[in-house]
């Protein structure tokens, strides 16, 4: 018996297979775009940060910054109490009057012994009084050097900011003790803020350098502009470390589920809106559009 549908049925039918395959059609390729594309969520926001150390040793007497003010190039960060290397100066400044004084000296005699008769001045004599004039004019020259360095150290118990930047993590106090090459406060470089993406290693193949980016930070629903810069060349191998004797040490154990090792893509941000506040650390989602050869 053939039964014959209603048109109308029939269309409702077609109309809803229809739908369903479309539907599937989505799904399957939001599947592929979600398995497969060139985004993350595992972003972070990065900076360059210069850490500010004491060139000079000595104790702090004068602080005028405060956390996370926005400081200029060459504005005071802190001062080393500076009485030391004002007497070290002064020293100098002597020294190097007293060897002035004593290669001036040195010259005239020399010159003089130079033009006397050889049977007055011995050719021995004569040499001894020239060397002594060299050494003289050598120990001028370290006494200039010297003020040089006392002048130097002067000038570096006033610890100026290298870079325009944010003072960050800022603990230093007057009365606290700097020491040579120990960091005292950190800068955030101002327009040094960048993103670094950790892509899975399967999506990698859709990422190249220069392709646009999207960067959407938590807490914001506006996208930053951005592009790729550069595409990691390492990262580290956990499972293999190097063994004591340089060879290589290799886990035995291998696990059957295997999971993609996240390579690092620095993104460069080109349009950060005003309004919007980085720091370092934020975390974001990263998303690549692939150039269309």
């Amino acid at each position: 018996m053939v039964v014959f549908m209603n048109p109308k049925a029939m269309a409702r039918f077609v109309l809803t297979l229809l739908v369903v395959g479309i539907a599937a059609y989505l799904g399957y390729r939001l599947w592929l775009n979600y398995m497969d594309g060139a985004w993350t969520r595992d972003g972070r926001v990065r900076a360059d940060v210069v850490q500010i150390t004491a060139d000079v040793s000595g104790r702090v007497v004068q602080v005028p910054v405060h956390d996370n003010q926005l400081v200029q190039p060459g504005e005071v960060l802190f001062t080393v109490d500076p009485e030391r290397y004002q007497l070290a100066l002064t020293h100098a400044r002597a020294a190097l009057a007293g060897a002035t004084a004593e290669w001036s000296m040195r010259e005239q005699q020399a010159k003089r012994r130079a033009r006397l008769d050889p049977e007055v001045v011995s050719q021995e004599n004569n040499h001894d009084t020239q060397q002594a004039a060299v050494i003289a004019k050598a120990r001028l020259d370290e006494a200039r050097a010297a003020l040089d360095l006392a002048e130097l150290n002067l000038r570096r118990a006033t610890v100026r900011a290298p870079v325009a930047g944010y003072v960050t993590n800022f603990l230093l106090r007057p009365g606290d003790y700097a020491a040579v090459g120990a960091p005292k406060m950190a800068i955030v470089a101002a327009h040094s803020f960048w993103v670094y993406g950790y892509f899975e290693e399967t999506r990698l193949r859709h990422v190249r350098v220069g392709d646009a980016a999207k960067v959407t930070l938590m807490g914001y629903s506006q996208p930053i502009k951005g592009r790729v810069a550069s595409i990691a060349y390492a990262i580290a191998d956990r499972d293999n470390p190097v063994a004591p004797d340089l060879t290589a040490n290799v886990n035995p154990v291998f696990n059957w589920v295997r999971l993609a090792s996240r390579i690092p893509v620095r993104i460069a941000l080109d349009n950060v809106p005003a309004e919007m506040h980085l720091a370092a650390g934020m975390t974001c989602t990263v998303v690549i559009e692939p150039r269309i050869n």
